[in-house]
């Protein structure tokens, strides 16, 4: 009978194992799996733009974090530079650099972003739903 009861309490604490719930009756939410801090300054004198972006859930202070979150699981390699075999357009397209610092998905992030030349632009407009569209 005592391996019953044993076996009936184990069951009833198993049971009431489960998910966390918050004070508002919710689950508790994950940590988010990407916390970085992006920076956008219009030319090289101004302060800039500082937010903040988290993803897995979605959030931070970003403008739309949602939007920015999924243009960086859609680009190839985000926060990586220009190749240095990339023959690239001489154009210039504005003053206006950007910097992402963080983790995303494990990883160490450290970029810089700039419009000074072809390949600058377009890496710069893979990330415009993150960094901005930069000048229209």
């Amino acid at each position: 009978m005592t391996s019953g009861l044993a076996l009936a309490f184990a069951l009833l604490v198993a049971a009431s194992c489960g998910d966390e719930t918050t004070a508002s009756g919710g689950t508790a939410s994950a940590e988010p799996s990407s916390r970085l801090t992006i920076t956008v300054r219009e030319s090289a004198d101004s302060t800039g733009s500082t937010w903040t972006l988290t993803c897995d859930p979605a959030g931070g202070d970003h403008p739309d974090p949602a939007a920015a979150c999924r243009a960086l699981d859609k680009a190839n390699d985000p926060f990586g530079p220009v190749s240095a075999d990339m023959m690239c357009t001489e154009q210039y397209g504005g003053p206006q650099t950007a910097s992402i610092e963080g983790e995303w998905n494990g990883r160490t992030v450290n970029a810089s972003y700039e419009r000074t030349d072809g390949c600058e632009i377009t890496r710069w407009d893979a990330l415009a739903a993150v960094l901005g569209p930069g000048p229209t």
